[in-house]
């Protein structure tokens, strides 16, 4: 008769188990055992988008994925530290920005899925209308490209100036061929326009931006931009090689839901809209 070592014997089924552990292991789905042990961090700018991601991380967690959101005080950071790998994802821009991002400084960076759009508007506390403005007015808007080319466009649309034909998303001052009321365009930076507002007649500032001003929509803002088939849709963006790794969908539809839908109307008080 074979005898068997306790000894063997012990190391037999310590393998058998270890090899039983394995194979119910490789039976997971493949995302499952990606987003196991998955943390992901989420480049944002700070203020009421803080508030908001508490919300996506709490549905995120319900997926198996950690979301850690690391604050950025203006947009010229975010893409860069995801270019670098400082960040694994980033959401607070639009297509036109970080098209000019990627022609100058070429980033290898894609959106992945829309968050919200906040359409751009005209604030005053010197006058309560468009039609009021004065001649000679000062009229502040932001100085990064897409920004300010938005900026150029809402004051056409409101018939304050004209831009040269055929003039894009991306249009600068030097493209005005009208300015019948001889309006003093002053280009700042997107995060002081909306706080140099009682040093202007107007200004054109970014949503998120007149929150954190202190602007309110109902009382300061004279004109907007439509919301309808707005190119300017913010969307989370990843680096092109990351846009099919497992927690990217799961990640998106962390913030694609209804829970999200009804803290961003919240946070940003009906002037943040769902773009998904």
């Amino acid at each position: 008769m074979l005898k068997l070592n306790p000894a063997s014997l012990g190391r037999r089924a310590s393998l058998g188990l270890l090899l039983t552990g394995v194979l119910a292991i490789g039976a997971l789905p493949v995302p499952l055992l990606a987003q196991a042990q998955t943390t992901v961090r989420v480049g944002i700018i700070g203020g009421e988008d803080e508030d908001l991601w508490k919300v996506v991380a709490a549905q995120a967690a319900k997926q198996g994925l950690t979301i850690k959101t690391v604050v950025f005080n203006d947009y010229t950071q975010p893409n860069e530290a995801l270019e670098r790998g400082d960040v694994d994802a980033n959401a607070f821009q639009h297509k036109p920005y970080l098209d000019n991002q990627i022609k100058t400084r070429g980033y290898q960076i894609t959106p992945v899925g829309y968050t919200a759009v906040w359409p751009i508007g005209l604030y005053s506390r010197k006058v309560s209308s468009v039609a009021n403005l004065p001649k000679g007015a000062v009229i502040g808007i932001p100085n990064d490209p897409s920004n300010e080319g938005r900026a150029l466009l809402l004051l056409q649309s409101e018939g304050l100036i004209k831009l040269r034909d055929g003039t894009g998303i991306l249009a600068t001052t030097a493209d005005i061929v009208s300015n019948p009321k001889e309006l003093k365009i002053k280009e700042l930076d997107a995060g002081i326009v909306g706080r140099s507002i009682e040093d202007l007649t107007a200004a054109v500032v970014n949503t998120d931006w007149a929150l954190k001003a202190g602007l309110k929509a109902d009382k300061d803002r004279i004109a907007q931009e439509k919301v309808a088939n707005n190119p300017y849709n913010n969307f989370i963006a990843v680096k092109t090689d990351k846009q099919n790794a497992p927690w990217v969908k799961s990640l998106v539809a962390a913030y694609q839901n209804d829970a999200v839908k009804e803290a961003l109307n919240k946070v940003y008080k009906g002037t943040g809209l769902a773009a998904w």
